[in-house]
């Protein structure tokens, strides 16, 4: 059996019963339950009318089809479906053969307290899953488009990218954008898990699931609904179900084989004193006690408890982190983070707020300082890199016009090519001179900050010094990992060594890399990943960080800055952007192993227990209920703390 689950839950994927199906199953347990109890109460007072065998039994048939017949229904599909083994299968043979046996009230509570449980599981899942659903909630269902200087409001999806769209004061954002405002306040929390609001500037992007807050806005569009950063969201924490931890691949796999296994043995437990028996004709034989016994063991063999609260588990760990602004793609990386021994971070847009400001220029001696900018800014101005946009606003409020430019040729690593005015424009690293054979000062800025040199028709044209600052909770980031007793954090950075190692002296991390090109952070990660023992995560933001987030262990990307290539690429993505988040995932990933392994313990230990008991007769059918249902139980009630523990 791979799976547990009341009669509405195929029909539902795992979400909570509708109150109509729930309300039926109440309807059913309560009859049972009345039934039930009454005709042991009647039999507590030897009444004269419920001696009768043919009565009794007709009583205790009516209290179990409510409940039995809903199970029955299931054990039939699974087995017409091959799976012969299967819980409902089981309880059914149980109840079967109590009810052989003469101990009616003991086969209908074995269902009854079965079906209990299975609706408190179910009210259980309902639960884990309620910040998903949440999320589903907030994806809006009309999108007021402005065509031909005409409102109307339509379907998102109906709306195109290069659309302008409006939305009004206290709205959700229904489709990404670009913001015509000036300026505007949104409310993130959706996406980032954050309260406070989030104030952007003309040109900046707007996010799908973002509430405008002080004023109405207009937005002009740049991705279809189902590309929106809402619903990729969606679609990354939905698929994380599919992506199963070790744990649950184990116990899947387990109870394949164990169920059957022990079916095996509770029919082995019957026949083999009877075979005994005709060995040694002195062994009384009882055929009811040994099937009784039979009975118990095979009420207890289900392994609903580790079956439902495992996966349970990891995917409450999902949920909780995700209303965090955390995404894991799926359980398998919920649990591979958990094993991280090694930090590998990215700098810039990372650790740092990549939000560059131009704090010096320096111009050739024939080259004006408005020419350089004009420049620079005509190259840059198609690029969303942090460095680019500083450049292109510093050359905005300086009131320097923009060129337009021809195709525009990017080298990862160096920089960019374009034209511009008749000139050959190139703007980048000292590599991408050098690769040119343009000649530079050798008086250029050390460690000011970010060097952006310009060419222009062949000739050094000048440089930009742009300065970035570290992200607030950059350092108390590093030093919740080390208390995690993570101590190998390093930095790899395309800047130059003199900046990166500054910034490294400031966080206390002795390991830092600068100078280095997309393929200097592959072959740095391979390097690590040589000692097998070792388990990476890369944490990154750009495009360029995606080869490196692939090659680790763990990929983990910055959501609300981070390229589409990090985002796709990465296992786990920070929708915050903040470094501190990475000590709360760890920490996230542990507790839910924790609970987990609560679990596996609490059910084959208990389950261990009362099978002995049973195989030996010490333990009754309501102690197998218990050993059944009510560890299942208490395994989910377990897991859906991880909703409460996780912050």
């Amino acid at each position: 059996m791979a799976h547990c689950h009341c009669t509405c839950h195929e029909h539902h994927h795992g979400e909570a019963c509708t109150g109509t199906d729930s309300r039926m199953e109440w309807m059913r347990i309560i009859a049972s339950a009345l039934l039930l109890f009454t005709g042991i109460g009647l039999s507590a007072a030897d009444a004269a009318f419920f001696c009768n065998e043919g009565l009794r039994l007709a009583w205790y048939i009516a209290a179990y089809l409510p409940v039995g017949l809903p199970v029955m229904k299931e054990a039939w599909e699974e087995i017409v479906h091959g799976d012969v083994f299967n819980e409902f299968t089981l309880m059914t043979l149980a109840t079967f053969g109590a009810f052989y046996i003469g101990e009616y009230p003991e086969g209908v509570a074995v269902m009854l307290f079965y079906s209990l449980g299975e609706l408190f599981q179910e009210r259980a899942v309902g639960r884990a899953r309620h910040s998903i659903r949440a999320l589903l909630d907030v994806r809006p269902e009309t999108a007021t488009v402005v065509r031909n200087s005409q409102e109307s409001v339509v379907n998102p999806r109906e709306v195109r990218p290069g659309e302008v769209i409006e939305v009004k004061t206290g709205e959700r954002v229904p489709l990404d954008g670009t913001l015509l405002n000036e300026t505007a306040a949104f409310n993130t929390s959706a996406l980032t898990g954050e309260s406070l609001p989030r104030t952007l500037h003309e040109g900046e992007t707007v996010l799908a699931g973002m509430i405008a807050t002080d004023k109405a806005v207009r937005l002009c569009v740049t991705r279809p609904f189902e590309d929106s950063a809402l619903s990729r969201i969606l679609a990354m924490v939905q698929e994380a179900s599919e992506r199963k931890a070790p744990a649950e691949l184990f116990i899947r796999k387990f109870a394949r084989i164990y169920t059957p296994a022990v079916t095996g043995l509770a029919a082995l437990i019957v026949l083999l004193p009877w075979m005994w028996s005709m060995i040694q004709p002195s062994f009384g034989y009882v055929f009811a006690d040994w099937l009784y016994r039979g009975l118990v063991f095979l009420v207890i063999s289900c392994p609903c408890a580790l079956v439902v609260s495992i996966p349970l588990s990891y995917f409450g760990g999902i949920g909780a982190t995700s209303r965090l602004g955390i995404l894991f793609k799926g359980g398998n990386y919920l649990d591979a983070i958990t094993q991280i021994d090694t930090l590998v971070f990215d700098k810039t847009g990372t650790l740092t707020q990549g939000t560059f400001e131009v704090k010096s220029c320096r111009c050739a001696e024939d080259v004006s300082e408005a020419r350089l900018l004009q420049a620079v800014a005509s190259a840059e101005q198609g690029s969303t890199h942090p460095v680019a946009k500083a450049i292109v606003r510093h050359a905005r409020q300086q009131g320097i016009s923009l060129l337009p430019t021809d195709e525009v040729k990017e080298t990862a690593g160096f920089g960019l090519e374009t034209t511009a005015d008749g000139a050959t424009i190139l703007v980048g690293n000292a590599r991408l001179m050098e690769r040119h054979g343009i000649a530079c000062p050798a008086d250029l800025p050390g460690d000011e900050g970010t060097l952006i040199l310009c060419a222009i028709g062949g000739r050094y044209a000048g440089c930009l010094c742009l300065a970035d600052t570290l992200k607030d909770d950059a350092p108390q980031a590093i030093r919740d990992l080390q208390a995690l007793n993570i101590q190998n954090i390093q930095i790899l950075s395309g800047d130059k060594q003199e900046i990166v190692t500054t910034f490294a002296q400031r966080l206390g991390i002795t390991q830092a890399y600068g100078n280095l090109l997309p393929d200097g952070k592959v072959k740095h990660i391979e390097q690590l990943k040589q000692d097998p023992a070792r388990r990476i995560a890369f944490v990154g933001d750009g495009i360029n960080d995606a080869p490196a987030l692939a090659l680790s262990h763990v990929g983990i990307a910055m959501g609300r800055l981070g390229s589409d290539a990090a985002i796709e690429t990465a296992d786990v993505v920070l929708q915050t952007d903040q470094p501190s988040k990475i000590a709360t995932a760890i920490r996230a990933g542990r507790q839910t192993r924790s609970i987990v392994w609560q679990n596996i313990v609490l059910a084959l230990g208990i389950k261990l227990a009362v099978l002995v008991l049973g195989a030996c007769g010490l333990a009754s059918l309501w102690a197998a209920v218990f050993a059944d249902v009510g560890v299942a139980f208490l395994a989910i009630l377990n897991a859906v703390r991880l909703q409460r523990i996780i912050k």
